[in-house]
C-alpha cells in the first residue's frame, strides 16, 4: 500500500492576549508526525482538549499550520492554494446540529459542494446526484426539500456525510462524527462509514475519544496527549500490548460487560488535571500525572521512536527497557 497522507513535525500554535502585554501561545498541536495509507482508517484518540480536532482541521488547512509539512498523495500542500485539493479532501464535523445551515433545505446543503466545484453542472444533474447520494446514506427522496430541524441527530449526520461524499473525495477527516449521537445510532453510522469505505475506496482520519468506537473502525491508532502523539500502532496491538502509561490508563477506563472480568481488572486512576497548553510541563508533558515518573522525564522530552515493527512510543520508561 502507498501513503496517501503524511504529516511531518506539524505544529499549530494559537496566539492569545496576555494582561502584561506579552504574547502567549496555546500549543494545540506540537511536533506531530504520522502517515495514513490509501484505503485505511487511522484512528486518533485522547482526552478532550488534547488537540485532536485542531490537528484534523490543520491537515485540511482550515487552520493554517504554524510549522511542519503536510504531504497529500506525494504533493506538499503546506502552503499555496488549497482549491485543487478541496475536492479530494473533505470533513464530517462533530456536531450535526451546528454544522448544517438551518435556512437551507437538505437538497441545497448536499448539493452545495457540486455548485462550488462544478459550476457547469445543470440543476437537473445536481438534483440527480443529490438524490443518489441521499439513497447511499439511507435517506429517501421525500426528504429532499425538508430543513435540518426536521431531522434527528443521526439523520443530520447522514446529511453531513452525504455532503462530504457528493464530490467523490479520496480522504475524509471524521471529527468525532458519532460523539453527539445515541449509542444505537452510533453503531448505524459507524457501520455505514465502514461500508462506504469498502464501496468507494475511501481513506479516513477518524477522531474520537471513545476507544471502543475507534477499535471497531480503525486499522491503526494514534494516541494524543496535550498536543503530542505518544503512541502509534495497529488497533489489535494497542489493545493487547499498550506501552505508554497514558494509553494504559485510557484502556483501563473502557467498561467491560462481563462482571467477573470487570471485577478482576485494574482501573488506573490519574491524579491531577491536564496541564494548560499555554504553559505545558517541561520534558515529558505527561510527567505531572504519570505513576512512573523519573528524573529524566522533567529534563528531556521523549521522542516517539519505533519500539517494535510498526509500534511507536514516546516514553523514557519504555525506551530504557530496550
Amino acid at each position: 500500500m502507498s501513503k496517501l497522507l503524511e504529516i511531518r513535525h506539524l505544529k499549530k500554535h494559537f496566539p492569545i492576549k496576555s494582561g502584561l502585554g506579552k504574547k502567549k501561545y496555546v500549543s494545540a498541536v506540537d511536533d506531530v508526525s504520522f502517515f495514513i495509507e490509501k484505503g485505511e482508517t487511522f484512528g486518533l484518540v485522547g482526552e478532550s482538549g488534547c488537540g485532536k480536532s485542531t490537528l484534523g482541521r490543520t491537515i485540511l488547512r482550515l487552520h493554517e499550520p504554524t510549522d511542519g509539512e503536510i504531504i497529500f498523495d506525494g504533493d506538499s500542500i503546506t502552503k499555496g492554494k488549497m482549491a485543487p485539493y478541496r475536492k479530494r479532501m473533505q470533513i464530517v464535523f462533530q456536531d450535526p446540529y451546528s454544522s448544517l445551515n438551518p435556512r437551507m433545505t437538505v437538497g441545497d446543503i448536499i448539493g452545495e459542494p457540486l455548485v462550488i466545484q462544478n459550476s457547469s453542472m445543470s440543476k437537473d444533474d445536481i438534483r440527480a446526484a443529490v438524490l443518489e447520494q441521499m439513497r447511499v446514506v439511507g435517506l429517501n427522496s421525500e426528504q429532499l426539500n425538508r430543513y435540518p430541524h426536521e431531522f434527528s441527530g443521526g439523520q443530520r449526520q447522514r446529511i453531513s456525510i452525504a455532503r462530504a461524499l457528493i464530490i467523490k473525495p479520496e480522504f475524509i477527516v471524521c471529527d468525532e462524527p458519532v460523539s453527539a449521537l445515541d449509542v444505537s445510532i452510533q453503531a448505524q453510522v459507524i457501520n455505514m462509514l465502514i461500508k462506504l469505505q469498502k464501496d468507494l475506496g475511501l481513506t479516513y482520519l477518524f477522531i474520537a475519544h471513545d476507544l471502543a468506537v475507534v477499535r471497531h473502525i480503525s486499522n491503526r491508532i494514534g494516541v494524543m496527549y496535550l498536543g503530542n502523539l505518544v503512541e502509534v500502532c495497529d488497533s489489535r496491538t494497542l489493545y493487547k500490548n499498550p506501552l505508554h502509561p497514558y494509553t494504559q490508563t485510557l484502556l483501563s477506563a473502557i467498561p467491560i460487560p462481563d462482571p467477573k472480568i470487570s471485577r478482576n481488572s485494574k482501573r488506573i486512576i490519574l491524579e491531577g488535571d491536564v496541564p494548560s497548553p499555554i504553559n505545558p510541563p517541561s520534558g515529558c508533558r505527561f510527567r505531572t500525572r504519570c505513576p512512573y515518573i523519573m528524573d529524566q522525564c522533567a529534563k528531556e522530552k521523549p521522542e516517539i521512536i519505533e519500539i517494535e515493527p510498526g509500534h511507536l512510543c514516546a516514553c523514557h520508561k519504555v525506551t530504557k527497557k530496550m
